[in-house]
This record gives structure tokens, sequence and C-alpha cells, in this order.
């Protein structure tokens, strides 16, 4: 239920067609006092500079597309609370969801007992017991940034990324200046060449026209369970992409990235003090706490828990100049 709604005046500047009207709905959060805002958020941004998704400030900036059209979530702190403020179309579907965006609907029954198996991991969820995991409820924005991350390194997918979304910009609604994520119909109607300057070559540029013209399908999936099976469905997509999507569209604690290029390393390096691992030791590994083995994986990296490192790192490419 909505609560501390209120009217506000306009927001500035050049209106857009859906700030004819000068209201701003908002909403109060209540939030745990450990809940750790800012490092729970991080999760939705691609970088610093996403043109969809910005931190700045202390508030939380997030452009989206959602079933009434456009609309851009703001939340910030608010004496000790979260406010949440909605622009556009789309203002009350965000403002619905705002406290699954801030990581409040993370459930952590159970959690307690299964990290205190492990001393690592009993005492990363004691250092980090304010993060949360969000849930956007969004399966195709994730996975236009999860498509472009196959097999390439982050700094090569954000290039991309970013590149793609200011080709296709489309400006959000409200006063910070965001851009809207791509429009599916308008990814899946678009050559695979088009994309091709932006780094990505016709391999993830067809997974992502595909994935395009499934989307409607996608987000009308029930639960996770449906998710995975619409998604493994998909040529292009495998358990990497799904656990990736799952873990940001529904806050699935337990979704593991099997064929990480660093996660088994890290896993194995963390609970065992082996330097390398695969998919099928991390796996054993993450056992026992099963129902939270996503969220062990999460706690590594906010801990900044990582393998030593041996060997060249995997060099920056370009596909554009291919």
């Amino acid at each position: 239920m909505r609560t501390g709604a209120r009217r506000t005046g306009a927001t500035g500047g050049r209106r857009r067609p859906w700030q004819s009207v000068p209201v701003t709905p908002t909403r109060i959060l209540r939030p745990p006092p450990e809940h750790r805002f800012a490092e729970t958020v991080r999760a939705l941004t691609f970088s610093p500079y996403d043109p969809c998704a910005r931190i700045a400030a202390g508030a939380f900036w997030w452009a989206t597309r959602t079933p009434d059209g456009p609309a851009t979530l703001c939340l910030r702190r608010h004496d000790g609370d979260l406010l949440a403020e909605a622009y556009g179309p789309g203002a009350d579907w965000v403002l619905e969801r705002a406290d699954a965006i801030a990581g409040l609907r993370d459930d952590l029954t159970g959690f307690a007992e299964l990290a205190g198996r492990h001393p690592v991991v009993s005492r990363l969820a004691a250092g980090h017991r304010g993060l949360r995991m969000p849930a956007t409820g969004q399966v195709f924005r994730q996975l236009l940034r999860t498509v472009l991350e196959q097999k390439v390194t982050g700094k090569e997918a954000y290039r991309a990324y970013a590149a793609m979304v200011r080709h296709f910009a489309e400006p959000a609604p409200g006063p910070f200046a965001l851009l809207l994520p791509p429009d599916p119909a308008t990814v899946a109607a678009a050559p695979y060449w088009v994309f091709h300057p932006f780094g990505v070559e016709q391999r993830r540029a067809e997974t992502l026209r595909r994935v395009a013209a499934l989307a409607d399908r996608l987000e009308a999936c029930a639960d996770a369970a449906e998710a995975t099976r619409r998604l493994t469905a998909i040529p292009g997509i495998g358990p990497w992409s799904v656990a990736e999507v799952l873990r940001i569209a529904y806050g699935d604690p337990d979704a593991v990235s099997v064929g990480d290029y660093h996660v088994p390393n890290t896993v194995s390096w963390a609970l065992a003090g082996e330097a390398r691992g695969d998919d099928a030791r991390m796996l054993a590994l993450l056992e026992p706490f099963r129902g939270h083995r996503g969220r062990v994986c999460l706690l590594l990296a906010a801990g900044g828990v990582h393998a030593p490192r041996y060997g060249p790192r995997m060099p920056l490419r370009s596909f554009a100049r291919f």
C-alpha cells in the first residue's frame, strides 16, 4: 500500500508531454536501521555513468519502461526513512514496487543459521548485514545488460550498453537527465548490423533481437521458475545469463552464475583456500547454503574477496573495428 503521498510543484525545465500535470507522486518507505541503501541499489547501475540509472548527491535515480509508460524513480534518505518520488505515466507502477527496488522485500529467513556454517560467510554476513537484494520485476531490462556482458570484459559490455542506449535515445521523465532503456520493439526490429558500431558482434546482436521479440512474454512470467523455463528455451541464453537476470529481476537469493569467469575461483578461494575452482567445485562448496547461494556470492563480492590473479588480464577489444 502506498503511504505518505503528497502533491508538489512542477519540476522545472521544459516540460515533456507526460509532465503537463505538476504532480509528483511520493511514497515513504521505512527500512530497518541497518539498511545499506546505496550499497543495495548500486547493483541496479551498470557503472557510475549509467545513462539509465545514477546515484548522485545521495539519491538514486532509475529510469525505466513500465506497462503504463515511461517512468523515473528517485529514492533518497529522509529523516531516517526512504522517500520515493516518481515521474511520468508509469509513476504509480514504480512507486508500487519502490520497496522491492530498494531491497526491502528481500527475505533473509534462515540465512543467519546457514551463514554460521562457515567463518568467512558468517563474518561477511555480520559486516554487511544491511545489504539487501533488490528486485525490479523487469526481465528484459536486465537481459539487455546480461547479453552484452556475455564473454567480454565489463568495460567492453558497458561501452556497448551506453552506446546502444544513446543510439536509441529517449529522454526519461523527471528533472534528472536520464535516458530510457531501449524499447524492445525497436531492438527487435533493428537488423543485427545496427549493433556492430556499438562493439556487438552478430551472435550477441541476434540474441538481443530474439529476447526483445519475446519481451512481453518474459515480463508476464509469474515467478522465477517460469522465467527460467522461458529464458532457457531461447538460443543464446544459458545458465549464466539466467542467474544474472533472476538475481536482479526477481531478487533470487539462490541464483548462482554458473559459467562465470571469476566466481568459481572466488568461491573456491574464500570457502576452501583453493586458488582455482571450476563450476562443479563452486556448487559443491555452496551447497550448504542452498536457498541463499547467490547471497553468499554477493557477500563475497561486497567484501572484496577474490582469488589470487595469475597471468595477463583479458584484453579489451572492439568488434566495431572488425
